[in-house]
């Protein structure tokens, strides 16, 4: 579906057909390109978490180590978790956490590549949060107020519509 066949009321929605039913964007006509997107977020949680969390000392073990698979392993798995995503052949997909004890938390950032002709956001975004999540399963034996926050794209490249960087 292009922009000028999108349906009446749709707001420009891609993922809904002429007689508004949900369906997978057709891309065959689309070129294949580099594609890049960085997404990140953050979860919150009490000093004393941060410090287990910090000196690999909590109960289930390192804490970074493992959420930095799970995000790996959920990026390749998007596909299977939001219904209209295309199951993309990823080329890259790299996952860092930033602490930052001032404010007791910890920063996720995953950057995913592929060359293909759709792109890689929801696999960001997806690796993002289930870091996050992985944090918490880890955690909530001894802190269960953390806070996910500011899931968000940061920027993505390739493709027709371009670059794009969000406004930080």
């Amino acid at each position: 579906m292009t922009t000028s066949d999108t349906p009446a009321g749709s707001g420009g929605l891609t993922h809904f057909d002429a007689g508004g039913q949900a369906h997978m964007v057709d891309v065959a006509a689309k070129n294949e390109t580099h594609r890049i997107a960085v997404a990140a977020g953050t979860i919150r949680m009490k000093p004393e978490t941060l410090a287990l969390v910090v000196s690999g000392t909590a109960k289930k073990g390192d804490v970074l180590g493992i959420a930095r698979i799970a995000a790996i392993m959920a990026a390749k798995r998007t596909s299977d978790l939001v219904p209209l995503c295309h199951p993309l052949a990823l080329t890259r997909v790299a996952v860092d956490f930033e602490v930052d004890e001032a404010g007791s938390k910890v920063h996720c950032r995953a950057q995913v590549e592929t060359v293909g002709k759709t792109g890689v956001e929801m696999e960001a975004l997806t690796a993002v949060q289930v870091g996050l999540l992985t944090i918490y399963d880890m955690c909530k034996a001894v802190d269960r107020g953390m806070v996910m926050t500011d899931v968000r794209v940061l920027e993505k490249h390739g493709g027709k519509s371009g670059d794009w960087s969000a406004d930080v």
